[in-house]
This record gives structure tokens, sequence and C-alpha cells, in this order.
């Protein structure tokens, strides 16, 4: 199975659009939070996500936006009712079978305190291999890894709605993942509100 994986949309829904389009052809698409932002609402965004079947938790900006501060968000008459619905009964943490393998989705740490941010650099990913899972995908940092420790793999696609990795020039990007080989290919883009040029790097285990 090609299982598409996407983080840290916030709102960018050309970014969503090009990020599908690099992918193609996918079995499943995975969203590891941060859907919109705290103050910000795309009924575009959400509801692509919620049409494709998309597995999606919530990230740190849900949560504010399902908080007390994000009421005033949330009464906006622009904001549809069904989709704030849906997206508010998505998960923090996901855990689910693909093709034979258990798949565990947060938004930031796996571990508490959650809303940490661990850099692919931070020697913290060595615990990954405790981890009851074979492959973890999270979001939160915006930069991109694929990283195996012991038997479980790490990704984390980058972000396909607000660039802030170095590494890939600070593009957009988005990741797909081959079941069958472990192999996890990256897709560097940049912003298509911005410019239409892309390229694409490959990363395997």
């Amino acid at each position: 199975m090609r299982v598409g994986i996407v983080s840290d949309i916030h709102c960018n829904l050309p970014g969503l659009q090009r990020a599908l389009e690099l992918m193609g052809d996918i079995d499943a698409l995975f969203c590891a939070g941060d859907v919109v932002y705290q103050y910000r609402w795309s009924n575009e965004v959400v509801e692509l996500l919620r049409d494709l079947g998309a597995y999606v938790v919530k990230g740190n900006h849900e949560e504010v936006l399902f908080g007390p501060a994000g009421e005033r968000l949330r009464s906006q008459p622009n904001v549809r009712r069904d989709l704030l619905a849906w997206l508010d009964a998505q998960p923090y943490r996901l855990e689910v079978a693909v093709d034979g393998k258990k798949v565990l989705m947060t938004h930031g740490s796996p571990w508490p305190p959650y809303d940490e941010y661990h850099y692919p650099h931070e020697a913290v990913w060595a615990r990954a291999a405790e981890l009851d899972c074979d492959v973890l995908i999270v979001g939160h940092t915006h930069f991109q890894m694929a990283r195996r420790f012991g038997r479980v793999l790490v990704i984390n696609p980058g972000s396909a709605g607000e660039p802030r990795d170095p590494r890939n020039g600070f593009q957009l990007s988005c990741a797909v993942w081959d079941t069958a080989s472990d192999a996890v290919r990256f897709y560097d883009y940049p912003d298509p509100t911005r410019t239409f040029v892309a390229s694409s790097a490959e990363l395997t285990r």
C-alpha cells in the first residue's frame, strides 16, 4: 500500500491540494494534526480531509480552537457546524492497523508532556523503540523525519501548510510510506500560493 502523510496544514488549502497531486495514487491518507490555526478556520481544508476519509488527529491548534479561547471563532457564521463537529470528533492519539502493521499517530510527542517539540536530531527518539507499534507518525515540528528505532519507523512528513525546515530550503512537504518496503518518499515544494516549482527527495530505511 502507498500511504500518504501530511501534517500542519494550518488552513493552507493550495498547500494540501499540491501535496495530494504530488503524492499521486494513495491507498490511505494520514494527517498528523494542526489542520487549522487556533484562531483561523478553513471549511475547505476540513471538508477535503473528511471527504477523502483521512485519518486525522487533533494538534495543539485544535486544542486551543475547541477550548474556551476558541469560542469566538467557533461561533462565527462562516464556520460550518458539520465540519466543526467532525474535526472535534477526531482523537489526539490514534492507533490503527494498516496492511497488517500497527500505526500510532500523534501530533506532538508520543510521551508526556505531549505538546513538546522533539526535533529529528534529538536523542529522545531512541525511546521510540519501546513503543507498541510498527510505525509512529508525528507532526508539530514541521521538520521531516524518517528513522527507524528498533522495529519502529518514525515518520514526520514536515508541513503541508507552513514551512519551517531549513534542510529543504523552507519548502512545504509531504510524505508517502510504502507499507511493503517501508520506504518513505518526501515531496518538497514551494508554497503554491507563491510559486509553482516543485522537487522531490527520497529517504529509505
